[in-house]
């Protein structure tokens, strides 16, 4: 089938977070899986087409926005370890911009910018002569697509047999825009804006809503979260809107692209292992430890590497790290490295860290991702103490690792990680269940426990590295969904 996936991020051209990563992983596999993706993303200008060998097309497309037109003009590239297309709607206004979103709170203008994204997609399509068998929007910034497939383009012969899948990552970023700009830009105009029509909530247009309620079918990113936002605790004020549409609501676990995070064939990490040979591991610890200024005698000592790669954000669990993480580096028990960065309150409290544990606290402001590979290759575990997590990612990178999770039991955390038990010699990591410092912090403590205590470390680490999470499954689960979607379309 023809599959047209839109989204704001796309790996490695455009990447804020694991929206990036999901939607690169899902057309490779797809494509392994005999059908014909092509992705749409912006081309932002920090994107360097260099690099990544984009080129120009001659294909310049108007873009209807209300009342007047606006214009994009395509870019051509392919993802990485594939064929797959990818176009880049260039409109210099709209992105040639740094940043994708815009910090601490988003440009002013990113209604604008997304909707004539999102409209600027089927526009593209056309122009290409694409027919799209599915239309698969991601997350707020693209949720129109879903409302434009079943008003704009419904009669229209490249999309009126497409069906649209919404997937949502993330119910904290919902897409809140002023109706008058809006539902002007869409073409919708503010008849079609009233309490409780498909793009209100509270007085507002809910981007999230209007997906939720135009698609054919919605996905999340895990099967616990699916069950979780039905609920008031983590719906954001949309679960009796979920719960409307609860019958079209499945969750599929994003999945890991291991072309690019595999350890036997990572060019990004100081020593390539396998599960046979993970006694490799330790030489990646001890080239990290001597990267980061520590002797030879101290990088050689059996303590525990414990790592984090993170945005520093209260969805995080930073909060619960500042509570519990000194008092085991006090104690000499572990070593914490992290990389990340986001809020000045959590970067200031790491950079503290630093300075009164400058051997133990190994600390890195900021975003790399030759860096984030060292980190999950050389640790020994990896936190997510997650308030709440949608799916993640950094553990099932940690799992191909052999690097032992310890993990909030929330949303895909929960879907990912088994607690070892020492009596079965199953499992895969630590979970803990109440967002409270001392459930963190006796985590942590079962994890250190094993480490060092055969054949407890070895066996866990071994089922860590036996785990299947590739993102070829998840892609054959989205194509039963893909199908579903076809075979009901609203």
């Amino acid at each position: 089938m023809n599959i047209l996936l839109l989204s704001a991020e796309v790996t490695p051209f455009a990447k804020a977070g694991g929206l990036g990563d999901v939607a690169a992983s899902l057309p490779k596999a797809w494509e392994e899986l005999g059908h014909t993706p092509i992705v749409i993303v912006p081309k932002y200008g920090h994107i360097d087409t260099r690099k990544y060998d984009i080129v120009p097309t001659d294909i310049i497309f108007s873009v209807p926005m209300g009342t007047w037109q606006e214009y994009g003009r395509l870019w051509r590239g392919t993802l990485p370890d594939s064929t797959v297309p990818v176009y880049f709607i260039q409109n210099q206004d709209y992105f040639d911009r740094e940043g994708i979103y815009g910090n601490p709170d988003g440009f002013t203008d990113n209604d604008r910018r997304f909707l004539f994204l999102t409209r600027a997609a089927f526009e593209a399509a056309r122009a290409l002569q694409f027919k799209p068998d599915i239309v698969h929007a991601h997350d707020n910034h693209t949720a129109f697509a879903m409302a434009f497939l079943k008003a704009q383009y419904r009669n229209d012969p490249y999309f009126s047999q497409a069906a649209g899948v919404f997937t949502i990552h993330n119910m904290a970023y919902q897409g809140l825009y002023d109706p008058k700009r809006a539902m002007e830009f869409t073409g919708f105009g503010m008849k079609s804006f009233y309490s409780g029509s498909w793009f209100e909530q509270h007085g507002i247009v809910n981007s999230m809503k209007t997906g939720i309620m135009f698609s054919d079918k919605i996905t999340t990113v895990s099967p616990t979260y699916s069950q979780e936002i039905r609920w008031a605790k983590y719906g954001e004020g949309l679960q009796n809107t979920l719960n409307e549409r609860g019958g079209d609501l499945i969750g599929v676990l994003n999945g890991v692209d291991y072309t690019e995070w595999n350890p036997e064939i990572d060019n990004l990490i100081y020593t390539n292992y396998t599960p046979e040979t993970i006694v490799q591991k330790e030489s990646n610890k001890r080239k990290f430890l001597l990267d980061c200024g520590l002797s030879e005698n101290e990088a050689a000592q059996n303590i525990p590497l414990v790592g984090m790669v993170t945005r520093l954000t209260d969805q995080k669990g930073i909060e619960l790290l500042e509570h519990t993480i000194e008092n085991f580096l006090s104690y000499g028990v572990m070593r914490f490295c992290i990389i990340g960065s986001g809020e000045k309150k959590y970067e200031d409290f790491l950079r503290y860290l630093a300075r009164k544990f400058p051997r133990r606290a190994l600390i890195q402001i900021g975003y790399n991702t030759e860096q984030s590979h060292k980190i999950i290759a050389a640790s020994d575990f990896l936190l997510v103490p997650s308030r709440f997590e949608p799916c993640g990612l950094t553990q099932m990178y940690a799992l191909k690792y052999g690097t032992i999770p310890i993990v909030r039991a929330t949303g895909g955390l929960a879907d990912t990680i088994e607690e070892f038990n020492p009596t079965s010699m199953t499992g895969t990591g630590f979970l803990f269940s109440a967002y409270q410092r001392k459930d963190f912090a006796t985590a942590i403590r079962r994890a250190l426990s094993v480490y060092s205590v055969q054949p407890y470390w070895n066996t866990i680490r071994a089922n860590a590295m036996e785990c299947d999470f590739s993102a070829l499954r998840s892609g054959k689960t989205y194509i039963d969904v893909f199908n579903w979607a076809r075979n009901s379309i609203r």
